[in-house]
């Protein structure tokens, strides 16, 4: 059993007890969660599709750890003009246990 889920506005296909890393949630670690934008859900062989999503249907999980992901160097450069520029951007993540789906 699968679904398709809507996650901070990122699609996301899930499936129990995976693991999954996501855009920065509000909430504290061991809380747990319910995405109700879902979008697709498929079991054993039955596909249902939401138009545009599913009403009553929900993936429930688990916050495991907030954490950043790798540092992205961007560079900027305009040649004989001595112009450089060099930054870093760091995104924050929030690493999640897909508990459950319930339709």
């Amino acid at each position: 059993m699968y679904a398709i889920v809507n996650i901070a506005g990122q699609q996301f296909k899930v499936a129990k007890d995976q693991h999954l890393f996501v855009h920065r949630l509000q909430g504290d670690e061991g809380a747990s969660i319910e995405f109700d934008n879902v979008l697709l859900v498929e079991d054993g062989g039955k596909i249902t599709v939401g138009a545009p999503t599913l009403k009553g249907a929900t993936v429930s999980a688990k916050i495991v750890s907030h954490l950043k992901g790798d540092k992205v160097i961007v560079f900027k450069k305009k040649r004989r003009k001595g112009y450089k520029k060099k930054n870093g951007h760091r995104q924050y993540f929030t690493k999640i246990q897909i508990s459950g789906i319930s339709l």
